[in-house]
């Protein structure tokens, strides 16, 4: 099936490794030129060199505006245009929020909601200006359950899902789609080292499908929503979690 997204130029955040790495992939295989941004500079250069040659890798804190703002205007003098944006970068910290110092809070904000608003922010300019754009931004189920022992963590998640519905309503007429994707526990290179088979048996049971999430499951939802087969759907938030959450 052929997505549409042949030549099309995208930026994934948390591009280096996870969920983000999956969503590259995928991306460069349906023919789009493909930026992988990461924290992480040589991960994200990593993963483009992996992802073919239409893939290039750069360093990107996106908690700076500065930085969210200089990436993607280096990406459309490189390539004259952005016509995808994957907010995938996220992080988190676990505990139970009583106990958490508040560098905690702000580090869990940062990365996951104002990450999200920065990157967001800098693509809509190229995107209004060209007539359209796809934005995808990566959530969580945490954010509509309210995750045990991540209470900061699902409110900054949750605020994505707020965020994109009124941005998606005001970008709209601009031929704007913005989509939220929720994944529920994914096995990644972030969550490797929490689990063991007895967690991960103990933790399936709680999910319908009785099995936790890879990324490229997630990867191929985030790429569908950036794709021309997503072209009448704006402003939804839909979980890709197993059934943890069915709203």
């Amino acid at each position: 099936m052929d997505l549409g997204l042949n030549g099309k130029v995208a930026m994934v955040t948390g591009g280096g490794s996870g969920i983000g790495e999956a969503i590259v992939h995928r991306l460069a295989a349906e023919g789009a030129t493909v930026v992988s941004a990461d924290l992480n500079g040589d991960n994200a250069k990593a993963v483009a060199a992996a992802a073919g040659p239409a893939a290039e890798g750069v360093a990107l804190d996106i908690s700076s505006w500065e930085q969210a703002q200089a990436t993607v205007r280096g990406i459309v003098d490189r390539h004259g245009r952005l016509d995808v944006l994957v907010n995938c970068a996220g992080a988190w910290r676990i505990g139970p929020f009583m106990d958490a110092p508040p560098e905690d809070w702000a580090f869990e904000v940062n990365t996951n909601l104002l990450g999200t608003i920065n990157c967001t922010r800098a693509a809509l300019d190229p995107m209004v200006a060209q007539g359209g754009g796809k934005i995808v931004n990566i959530s969580s189920d945490a954010a509509r359950v309210g995750e045990f022992r991540q209470a900061v963590y699902s409110g900054a998640k949750a605020g994505i899902i707020g965020f994109s519905k009124a941005v998606a309503r005001e970008v709209g007429r601009s031929g704007i789609h913005i989509n939220v994707v929720c994944p529920g526990y994914t096995k990644t290179q972030g969550t490797a080292g929490q689990l063991d088979p007895e967690l991960e048996a103990r933790i399936a049971k709680s999910y319908p499908l009785r099995k936790l999430g890879l990324p490229d499951d997630v990867a191929k939802m985030a790429v569908f929503l950036a794709s021309d087969g997503a072209s009448h759907i704006t402003g939804q938030t839909i979980s890709v979690s197993g059934g943890y959450s069915m709203v």
